[in-house]
Order: structure tokens, then sequence, then C-alpha cells
């Protein structure tokens, strides 16, 4: 039998605990390892649920014994990103960062340099390319039954008036703190996967929370080169919250609501080898078609475990990573003019490579 890939997760909060380690410990193939964490009720919480997995203080332990490991995954605050994964690199680890890759556009086009020039894989976590809905409205869009996209509408909301306390609410531009950092680096790149390239970003980005030190609610316009528009809604402040997508086209629409639901099952405990999994109750389809003649469409299972099983696969067997790292600094570079066109009021152009 093939020896599995070991596996070192740095960091035990929201990413490492109920995305990263879930999925890592589901993959076949793969082996979580050890996972970085010093908080006494995170060890805890790992002890209990991955009792095999090394409990390891600090970083620098693993790259004293880089020979112990096959991949490394960075789901550490946003702060920490590129200099975890310049030290996994400099180890001769392949790496997995969780999005967003770097707080800016140019630290990641360092990181990825460096990546190549040392011949070391990298890759970042997009999950939410496997979310239901959103492979949902690429089948309809590819299948051609919206006809020529118009406009597409995608939110990611919430309504938590109350800040919690945390590195999400940090104002320093090294925290990558806010809504358009958390939630925008999903909603902009699954724009840019559905719609390719942007030429124009125009946004409106404010603190609407007392106390707020960071951006709670935001609007990003992007104009795509092919015409559609792509509007863009994320906050922790929406009291009613809009359709989760919707898409119109010269032939018809799609709307859908509610969130995918693997994150809320892997947060209880769920696994993706379990039965059913990513899958949507039918009363919570979207609609398609025009008003007066709307049918429901079966939501496409959620797939959050196909992202190691590529990782797993780009490793044994040279197939490509499952989210080239470019992408992500490209959304990054867009979040950066969206914070921009928010500050000074108008509409920016996208620089052409």
């Amino acid at each position: 039998m093939t020896k599995a890939l070991r596996v070192g997760l740095l960091g035990y909060g929201l990413a490492g605990r109920v995305f990263h380690a879930p999925l890592i410990a589901a993959t076949p193939g793969l082996r979580l390892d050890a996972i970085v964490t010093r908080d006494p009720q995170r060890r805890e919480q790992v002890r209990h649920h991955f009792p095999d997995a090394r409990l390891v203080d600090a970083a620098d332990e693993l790259w004293r014994d880089p020979d112990a490991l096959d991949l490394v995954v960075v789901a550490t605050p946003n702060r920490q990103h590129v200099p975890m994964a310049r030290a996994a690199l400099a180890a001769g680890l392949p790496v997995v960062v969780d999005k967003p890759l770097s707080p800016t556009a140019a630290e990641g086009r360092v990181l990825i340099d460096e990546a190549t020039e040392r011949g070391v894989p990298l890759t970042v976590f997009q999950n939410r390319r496997w979310d239901g809905d959103f492979l949902t409205v690429r089948r309809l869009v590819e299948q051609g039954e919206l006809g020529q996209v118009l406009r597409f509408e995608s939110r990611f909301e919430r309504f938590r008036p109350t800040i919690k306390p945390g590195w999400r609410e940090l104002a320093g531009p090294e925290e990558a703190g806010g809504a358009l950092f958390d939630l925008g680096a999903h909603l902009v790149d699954q724009a840019v996967q559905l719609f390719g390239r942007v030429d124009r970003v125009y946004a409106e980005v404010d603190r609407r929370r007392a106390g707020a030190a960071v951006d709670d609610d935001a609007f990003v316009a992007l104009t795509h080169a092919n015409g559609v528009h792509s509007h863009l809604w994320m906050g922790a402040v929406t009291a009613q919250l809009g359709p989760r997508l919707r898409v119109l086209g010269d032939r018809a629409g799609y709307t859908s609501y509610g969130l995918d639901v693997q994150e809320a099952a892997l947060h209880d405990g769920g696994r993706p080898d379990q039965p059913g999994w990513g899958e949507v109750p039918a009363e919570r389809y979207g609609l398609l078609g025009v008003d007066g003649d709307l049918r429901p469409v079966p939501t496409e299972p959620g797939a959050y475990q196909s992202f190691y099983a590529q990782v797993a696969a780009a490793l044994r067997d040279g197939a490509p990573m499952p989210v080239d790292p470019r992408d992500s600094v490209h959304t990054v570079e867009l979040i950066e003019l969206a914070h921009r066109s928010a500050a000074e009021g108008v509409v920016l152009p996208v620089p052409t490579a």
C-alpha cells in the first residue's frame, strides 16, 4: 500500500478546527500528523478529535525536522500567512495557505516567486469554489441555460451587530481584517472564476457597528471584460438577508437562498465520507426561469473534499494543484482596488499585466 502523506497543520482556530483538520482526516492518502497550537483548550480538542496527531507548541519545531512531513497547511491568522508559508517553503515543504493568501498582492507575488524558484508546490484554500450553489451556477452558465449572462449577484451576509473580539476585528493593514478581506476573498474569487477578467472596480466600504475598527459592510461592483456585471455584498449588519445568488441572463435567471450546507455540517462534526454529504433538500433548491415560469433546479452536492483530494493527487502524481496561487493574488489585487475605490469614491480600471 502507498504510504499516506503526512500533514502538519498550523493553527487550530476556526479555519483549522472546522475546515482543514476534518477535511484532511477524511481524505484518502493524507494523514493529519501534527497540529501546531499552544492554546490549552484547543490542545484538548485535538486530543479528543484527533488523538493520533502530534501536538506541537511552535512551527519552528516542524522546520527542524522537515523530513517528518510531506505537506504543511497554514491556517493561522492572516498576518502570519506569508511568514509561515515562506518558512515552510524554505524547509522544502509543499504548502496550502488559507485564504486570503496574503495581506497585500505584492507580498503574494513574492511568495509565489519564492515557491517557483525553490520548485515547491503552493496552493490556496479557496474552498467556496466547491459550494453546491456555485457549482450549480457554473453548470447552468456552461450549459447555456441562462442565455447570455448580464448580471451576477452574490452575497455573504449575516446579522452580528455586536463586535466579537478577535484578530479579524484588528485594523492594522498586516491583519487583512474586515468583511472585504474575510468574505470578499470568496465572493471576488467566485465571480472571476465564473466570468473571467475584470476591467473596472467600484466599491462602497463602511464601518457600521459602534466601535468597529474594520469594515463590516461592503458592496463591490466588478465589470468583466465580457460585459457581465458582478455585484457583491458582504457584511455583518444585514437584518434581512438577500438571495445568496441571483444570476440574470437574456433567456432566464437563477436565484437561490441560504448558505452552502457544508460549513454547518463540519461545525457539527459531520464528515465528507458520510452519506448525503453536501446535499441540499429539495425545498431549498434554487429557481430557474422567468417570472411566471419558474422551476426548481437540484443543487449540485457541495464538495469541499475535492480540494484535498486534488492536493493529494498533485503531490502523488504531479497533477495540478486545485487552486493556482496567482488567482488568489489577483483576488487580493481586486480587494485592494475596492478599498481604494471606496476611499476615493471613483471607479478604477484594473491594470493589465
